[in-house]
Parts: structure tokens; sequence; C-alpha cells
């Protein structure tokens, strides 16, 4: 049985028991958090698809933790003109542990 959900304007598929790292969402490590934006799931009915979204479906998800991504870095600049800039970014985040599936 898998799901497919929609958080931080990403698309996840998933599965029980899976472990998946999002763009950050509130929450402490050890507590648990509801996905409400199921957008398909996959079972012993067969495949059943939302308009957008499933009505009723959820996923149960457990932080793990919370923590800073990958750090990005980035270079602009003008030519002929002496303008350059250096700037770095970390993305945060935070890894789920799948659950439940509840259709």
């Amino acid at each position: 049985m898998y799901a497919i959900i929609k958080t931080g304007g990403k698309q996840y598929k998933v599965s029980e028991g899976s472990v998946i790292t999002v763009e950050k969402l509130e929450g402490e490590p050890d507590s648990t958090v509801e996905l409400t934006e199921v957008l398909a799931v996959s079972g012993d009915n067969g495949l059943q698809v939302g308009v957008p979204t499933l009505a009723g479906a959820k996923v149960v998800a457990k932080i793990v933790s919370q923590f800073k991504g990958k750090k990005i870095k980035g270079f602009t600049y003008k030519p002929k003109k002496n303008q350059h800039r250096r700037y770095g970014h970390r993305q945060r985040q935070t890894r789920l542990h799948i659950e439940s599936i509840q259709v």
C-alpha cells in the first residue's frame, strides 16, 4: 500500500515504514503530524485518485529530526560593471517516519 502526498509544494510517494525528507514542518522531534493533502492511494481496492485530493484520507507520520540541508552556493555578476556577489543558503528540513495511511 502506498500513497502520493503533497507537502511543501512537492509530491512524495510514501508507504508505511518509509522515511522521507521534506521541507520544514512545525513540531518537535518524536511528535506526530497528520498530512491531509493525499492525492492518491493504492491498496487492496486498487488505485483511488482524488480530484485534487481524497476526502477523508490522511497520512500519519512521526517527526524524526529537524535539520538544515546541504549548503547551496551561488555567484552573480554583471559583466563590465565590476559588480559581483557571492551568497549561500541552507534550507531547513524535516525527516519524517510514515506510521500509517488512512483512507
